[in-house]
């Protein structure tokens, strides 16, 4: 669970530290007050998106910190070599600067923003108000779906047939051509073809050439040099060169061995520098030998190599790639001259694949379909507890009007869709829910699919808009229910959500020194009788709405001590 968060200089909130406790913690505050800033800034110490805007003006960045505790083993931790201290607590933090960087850490490791991002998504979930938008969009219900059936792994295994039957499908689309784009096609190919293998090239061979260029253009200096070296080595008809003093060097120190050792090791180390002098003679020779050229030779290497050069310009920057070249045009002129066959084939392995995926496919669409029963009778119980026991609730299922009737989501189309009224008919959610359905009916599934997360922390950012009077005491009742085992923070204006809370925070905006200032407290008790009394009858507290305030805290009270003891 999230135990602190701490902020520096995100928007009106220059410094605040927040201890929550286990259980339902609300926030409470004046509208602008700055009760979703501090949703902002957990979503930002979770790796969600920012804005430099986010930070106060005339600060150079903004920083987030969050503590969590008791946390399940995630596999995040193993993959990622990092996870809770000794003792159990994780530590996220995040800079925001204003250059637009960001350093992220976890107990003070540096961790990149994807990561955190991929980290925080497994640790809190927050909802806000555009999760009603949401429910709205038929898009996004079978996500919903696929969430509370756990259909995941089957889901995955149909997409890996579905993916083999897109790929058959290109390859049938790329092969499909009109007689005379295919002849120019054929034309194209067997000129690229014919002139890549008229130039005969050789891997390694434009190197090999540039290089014997240089020595061919070179000529002079080189058979200058090496007959020099030569000279100097074997010497001339005038003078002996380094071999031969070297012999006469060894000879003499062995007519004087037998005076002393010395002598004939220093005889010996002449005869191995001889051997070394030999052998380096003979290669330079060798090398002299090699620079005996025609006349013609330097214009063919630069013919050669105009010839590559050219070839290089339309088919590769390398001879590898020009060869490499070449075999892909083989290989497509193949395809094209026999694609009656291969369309052929590829049509009979499409009707295999397609056959396959649509067994996975039908595999998902069942267990979907047993999803979506049981969901309807969740769902129809949490709204029935939230005081909308009339109102019925359905998954529809259409086949998908697509090739095959599949795409990567499977065969299946569907769509929420409800009656608010007795004898209505049941129509799209979308049509007919008001602002106040929707906020229940998405707790209501908000509440079933968190049976099924090893999430533990909920945050909700006024989900409650546009609802009121008894239904809002249902959605307290609910939003405690659900904290009896889901860690709950909640920011909103209705006094029963308030009422309900284990932990209560007042958020408060002021002025200094000409500086807008946020201000964030724990209320006891009778600061909370206040703050509900403020949020049922406005800025004017009386009497009657502190008496009123007084008996919705009792209440609560007694809610949450009857379902304890359940």
């Amino acid at each position: 669970m999230l135990s602190m968060l701490h902020i520096e200089n995100i928007a009106v909130i220059e410094q605040a530290e927040i201890q929550f406790d286990g259980g339902f913690n609300v926030l409470t505050g004046e509208t602008g007050a700055g009760k979703s800033i501090v949703v902002d800034a957990i979503g930002a110490v979770l790796g969600g998106r920012t804005s430099r805007d986010l930070i106060r003006t005339g600060a150079q960045s903004a920083l987030v910190s969050a503590e969590f505790v008791s946390l399940p083993d995630l596999d995040w931790f193993r993959e990622n070599g990092m996870g809770p201290d000794e003792t159990g607590s994780l530590l996220v933090s995040r800079e925001i600067r204003g250059d637009g960087k960001n350093i992220c850490r976890l107990n003070g490791r540096p961790l990149a923003l994807s990561q955190l991002r991929e980290l925080g998504r497994q640790l809190l979930n927050i909802h806000g108000q555009h999760d009603g938008q949401q429910l709205l969009d038929p898009a996004c219900h079978l996500g919903y779906l696929d969430s509370f059936g756990g259909t995941q792994p089957l889901l995955e295994a149909f997409q890996t047939s579905y993916r083999k039957v897109s790929e058959l499908k290109r390859q049938i689309v790329s092969l499909k051509m009109d007689d005379t784009e295919k002849a120019r096609r054929i034309d194209t190919l067997t000129y690229q073809i014919d002139e890549l293998e008229r130039a005969n090239l050789q891997p390694g061979e434009e190197e090999a050439l540039t290089e014997r260029r240089d020595i061919l253009r070179n000529a002079g200096k080189l058979l200058e040099a090496i007959g020099a070296a030569y000279r100097a080595l074997y010497g001339t008809d005038d003078a002996d060169g380094a071999n031969s003093l070297v012999l006469t060097a060894e000879s003499q120190l062995r007519s004087i061995g037998r005076y002393s050792e010395q002598f004939n090791t220093l005889a010996e180390r002449l005869d191995e520098v001889r051997y070394t002098l030999d052998d380096v003679t003979e290669q330079v020779q060798q090398a002299r030998d090699s620079l005996d050229f025609s006349g013609s030779e330097l214009d063919e290497i630069e013919s050669r190599l105009d010839l590559i050069f050219r070839l290089r310009k339309k088919y590769g920057a390398t001879v590898e790639d020009m060869l490499a070249y070449l075999d892909k045009c083989k290989r497509e002129l193949d395809d094209i001259e026999y694609s009656s066959d291969r369309m052929e084939q590829l049509k009979k392995q499409l009707v295999v694949q397609v056959q396959e995926a649509r067994e996975r496919a039908l595999t998902l669409s069942k267990a979907r379909k047993a999803a979506a029963a049981a969901l309807q009778q969740r769902i129809q119980k949490e709204l029935s507890d939230l005081d909308m026991p009339r109102v019925r609730f359905q998954v529809e299922f259409s086949l998908k009007q697509a090739d095959f009737h599949m795409d990567q989501m499977g065969m299946d189309e569907v769509q929420f869709l409800m009656s608010a009224n007795v004898g209505e008919d049941l129509k799209p959610i979308q049509k007919i829910a008001s602002g106040g359905e929707l906020a229940r009916i998405m707790l209501a599934l908000k509440n079933v699919l968190a049976e099924n997360e090893a999430i533990t922390t909920l945050v909700f950012d006024e989900v409650d808009t546009g609802v009121s009077g008894r239904a809002a005491s249902k959605v307290a009742q609910k939003m405690a229910d659900l904290a009896r085992h889901k860690q709950v923070l909640a920011v909103t204006h209705l006094p029963q959500i308030a009422a309900m809370a284990d932990v209560h925070f007042s958020v408060e905006k002021g002025e200094r020194n000409g500086r807008t200032y946020t201000r964030l407290e724990r209320l006891n008790r009778e600061q909370r009788k206040q703050e509900i009394a403020r949020l049922t009858g406005g800025s004017i507290v009386t009497e009657a709405t502190l008496k009123s305030a007084e008996e919705l805290l009792d209440e609560s009270e007694q809610y949450r001590a009857r379902q304890a003891a359940c």
